[in-house]
């Protein structure tokens, strides 16, 4: 039972570590960098067509989901996360290893941008775009728990 508890953490079933680097990114972490993606997709979108973007209808209106969308899958694929996780030290990666790739970083991205698959939490802090594309979010730094 005592051996239970010590492996029973955010994470252990996936087999990541209880803390520091590759394990489970915390909530706060996660939402900081969603925080951060959706204002700077905001700036890019209002420098791209003015405050359209922020205010008003038709097209214009879904400029800054478009900014999203596009700088989250082309950053997650570059670098392993969007322009907020970077920023706050949080990685996607696939659970069996290796890079996430152009097709899970694209997929990803769309489905985030529907917000039910990111909304629809499963096991281990992971949405539903996670559990269908096999990937997780975990901490890029040594010292940061998965809380």
């Amino acid at each position: 039972m005592a051996h239970e508890a010590a492996t029973d953490y955010p994470g252990s079933s996936l087999g990541l570590p209880a803390a520091g680097r590759g394990s489970l990114a915390s909530w706060r972490s996660r939402i900081a960098a969603l925080i951060i993606d959706w204002a700077a997709s905001m700036v890019v979108a209002t420098l791209l067509v003015g405050t359209g973007a922020l205010r008003g209808g038709g097209w214009r209106g879904f400029v800054v989901l478009i900014v999203y969308v596009v700088q989250k899958a082309v950053l997650t694929w570059l670098a392993s996360g969007s322009f907020g996780q970077l920023l706050a030290r949080i990685a996607v990666v696939r659970i069996e290893g290796g890079p996430i790739g152009a097709w899970r970083a694209i997929a990803r991205a769309v489905m985030v941008g529907l917000v039910v698959p990111a909304v629809v939490v499963g096991a281990e802090r992971r949405g539903l775009d996670d559990l269908v594309l096999g990937t997780v979010v975990v901490n890029r730094t040594e010292g940061r728990t998965s809380r």
